[in-house]
């Protein structure tokens, strides 16, 4: 049994290196052509060039884990289904569970390993790239920084802050605005419950103006919605590009404990489970491709060439599902936890049953 375990070890290790040397030859090659010209014309280096997609490696590998371990398992069994390696070794009397053994272990050995990379190396990686792209290649520098679950901004007059819960909205909560005068004194501040920047104007609701006098006194005045000309719109509060990724695994589970609004909370919870449960998507992947890989077989009859793309599109529908999952729970329908972890469960039982009836 040691012998066959290691003979069928070295067939998933061999196939899922394949995999992904594969997938990042691919992605490098389409993001090289995509961006190549934003190198040149910045006139970077080849070698600022190289270390990009070079550091660009651990994202996609990261990106790419679940579906190379699917692959990787569909392939070793597929081949000694193909070879009848697989009927021999069930006519000797051995279980597909203990067959498929070796398969499952080096999966979670491997999801191990994207973990790890997940918190030791993605953070370093992505944040060089992002560093590369957005200031020496974009020439795009954040005017800020993120606090606690606020953001601050220095724009051109004044200085910003508010909560952002959704990037891709113009939409801001908690916003707040202080200019100074030239000898570094407070002249105004304004505060609202919210603001949305909409067709080129600030409108800002439930809020406040507090302008400084000559006798050093304030002016308060309230307002229900007002409309504002400040300098800055949304698109200059910039914030790189999977920003999120430059947090290790320990990171996003302290951003979690330190935000204090419960939306804000619960969309940390989203991030923290999320990464993680994408990384362990390999293995209910697994569980459920390989009996449908038998499955494929007795009933076309075509292996491999049925079982891969069948296998694909499974992946891509739990992708889709997990996706759903997610964006639910970082809008606060559903628990965190209970998102990231209900399809897992679902495929991996789905999956284990109909293993143990092969062997029924």
């Amino acid at each position: 049994m040691k012998l066959l375990n290691r003979y069928i070890l070295q067939q998933f290790i061999k196939n899922i290196f394949m995999l992904m040397a594969g997938f990042v030859a691919i992605y490098v090659l389409i993001d090289f052509f995509e961006k190549i010209d934003d190198f040149m014309e910045k006139g970077k280096s080849m070698g600022l060039v190289l270390k990009f997609f070079f550091l660009s490696v651990p994202f996609i590998l990261e990106q790419m884990g679940p579906v190379c371990i699917l692959l990787a398992g569909v392939m070793t069994l597929g081949i000694l289904n193909h070879s009848n390696e697989l009927i021999a070794l069930k006519a000797c009397g051995i279980p597909l569970k203990k067959i498929t053994a070796p398969i499952i272990a080096a999966g979670l050995a491997f999801t191990l390993l994207f973990l790890t990379m997940s918190q030791f190396v993605l953070p370093k990686t992505i944040a060089i790239t992002n560093h590369i792209w957005n200031k020496e290649v974009k020439g795009r520098v954040a005017l800020g920084i993120y606090r606690n679950g606020r953001f601050y901004y220095r724009g051109q007059e004044g200085f910003y802050s508010f909560a952002r819960p959704d990037l891709k909205s113009d939409k801001f909560l908690f916003f707040s605005y202080a200019s100074w005068d030239p000898n570094y004194r407070l002249s105004s501040l304004i505060a609202a419950q919210q603001a949305i920047w909409q067709k080129g104007t600030w409108t800002l609701s439930k809020g406040q103006i507090q302008t400084s006098t000559d006798k050093g006194k304030f002016i308060t005045e309230t307002f229900d919605n007002r409309t504002f000309g400040f300098p800055e719109k949304p698109s200059d509060f910039f914030v790189p590009k999977y920003h999120s990724m430059e947090l290790s695994l320990t990171g996003l589970y302290q951003e979690t404990r330190r935000k204090q609004a419960p939306d804000e909370r619960n969309k940390a919870w989203a991030e923290f489970y999320g990464r993680i449960s994408y990384t362990l998507l390999g293995i209910p992947l697994l569980l459920l491709g390989l009996p449908l890989l038998l499955f494929v077989y007795r009933a076309w009859g075509r292996d491999l060439s049925l079982a891969i793309p069948v296998s694909c599109g499974m992946a891509f529908a739990c992708w889709g599902v997990w996706g759903t999952l997610q964006s639910l729970a970082k809008a606060g329908y559903l628990n965190p936890f209970l998102a990231a972890s209900s399809i897992h469960l679902l495929v991996g039982l789905l999956g284990t049953i109909l293993l143990l009836r092969e062997d029924s």
